[in-house]
């Protein structure tokens, strides 16, 4: 069904109020939303990834997603109007030392564990909680959608996990049929003016690490696998080192779920090797991730098709709070500092979004 956004923004009000579950979705470049309306108050999960619909999986995947199916959804379709006119500017937030102590400490002591000859990289994460005035769907929409249009943004809500936003730069899995394609993304500057980016040994090593690991995590299930050269992507304000990596799955091993289980977390989220990355995060980060890192997107497994997308970039809205969440890769190039000061600029994403309500 088509509609345009004022109505669009009523009907997810009236959604969000009687507690039914929602997604609204724009793929890269698209200047259509599409949503999901479940007609029921039925929590679907572990349903062979759902058949079909969009999914939401948290970073501890374990057939834990969340599924909001076609088969009990309404589905609109709007366009993006061309003049949002979204207003744009570096939002400032006081640095908080004591957070600031608590994350360069746990950067060093990731630093301390990449030292290790077994461990090359670690992915460490923090949240930032921001108190907000009002929770405002209707401007929420306009500025996620609006202010990222190269990114795969999305508007979550279900009542077992809350209102979650997000506007991510990174592909975890895009399949038809037997081709997939998928993406490093490692590295991370903040974009001044239009100077080119100069990438540092540390950013070009961890994008390295990035890619290598995933082409081996495919080796058991691919045929064919193509890896682009490195080049420069930005997202939003931020520029990353990305590299394209596609191909062709084996018969026996072709299913979307095979292929996402293979793929997920990804070292540029978890770390390389996985094992001890994860068990790092588990002893070490102090808080539980949730959705932040996991995958969220749309799935087809009758014809094997899907679009997911890791979860970064991201927040949950409960309340009168956000829980923002960032991070970055570790590895024994790293400088506490400088980690801290990149987490930091990629706050920005999300505080965008918030501006009016804060």
């Amino acid at each position: 069904m088509k509609t345009n956004l004022p109505q669009l923004i009523d009907r997810i009000k009236e959604q969000h109020s009687n507690e039914l579950p929602f997604m609204l979705y724009a793929s890269p470049h698209a200047n259509e939303i599409t949503t999901y309306l479940q007609n029921d108050l039925s929590t679907y999960k572990n349903v062979d990834f759902c058949h079909h619909g969009v999914i939401m999986a948290p970073f501890m995947y374990d057939d834990n997603e969340f599924c909001i199916p076609k088969e009990y959804s309404e589905i609109l379709y709007t366009s993006l109007p061309a003049n949002l006119n979204i207003e744009k500017a570096a939002v400032e937030i006081p640095e908080d030392k004591n957070e600031k102590a608590t994350y360069t400490a746990l950067v060093s002591a990731a630093i301390k564990e990449t030292e290790n000859p077994k461990t090359e990289k670690i992915v460490t994460s923090r949240k930032k909680e921001i108190t907000l005035s009002k929770i405002d769907l209707s401007a929420i929409i306009h500025r996620v959608f609006g202010l990222y249009p190269d990114a795969f943004r999305y508007l979550w809500y279900h009542p077992s996990t809350g209102i979650w936003c997000g506007a991510t730069p990174e592909i975890l899995l895009v399949t038809k049929g037997t081709s997939f394609k998928t993406m490093a993304l490692a590295g991370t500057q903040k974009i001044i003016g239009n100077r080119k980016p100069i990438w540092s040994y540390k950013e070009k090593r961890e994008q390295s690490i990035v890619t290598n690991a995933i082409a081996e995590s495919l080796e058991k299930i691919t045929q064919v696998v193509k890896i682009s050269r490195p080049y420069s992507h930005q997202a939003g304000t931020l520029v990353h080192i990305r590299t394209d990596i596609e191909g062709v799955v084996k018969k026996s091993k072709a299913t979307l779920k095979d292929i996402a289980i293979a793929l997920h977390p990804t070292p540029a989220v978890c770390g390389t090797p996985e094992y001890i990355a994860k068990n790092f995060i588990k002893t070490h980060e102090g808080y539980n991730r949730e959705f932040y890192t996991g995958f969220i997107g749309t799935i087809d497994t009758e014809n094997n098709t899907g679009d997911l997308y890791v979860n970064l970039r991201c927040m949950k809205i409960e309340e009168n709070k956000a829980t923002l969440y960032v991070g970055g890769g570790i590895t024994s190039d790293s400088k506490p500092e400088l980690e801290w000061e990149e987490t930091h600029n990629k706050l920005q994403t999300m505080l965008q979004v918030l501006q009016p309500m804060l």
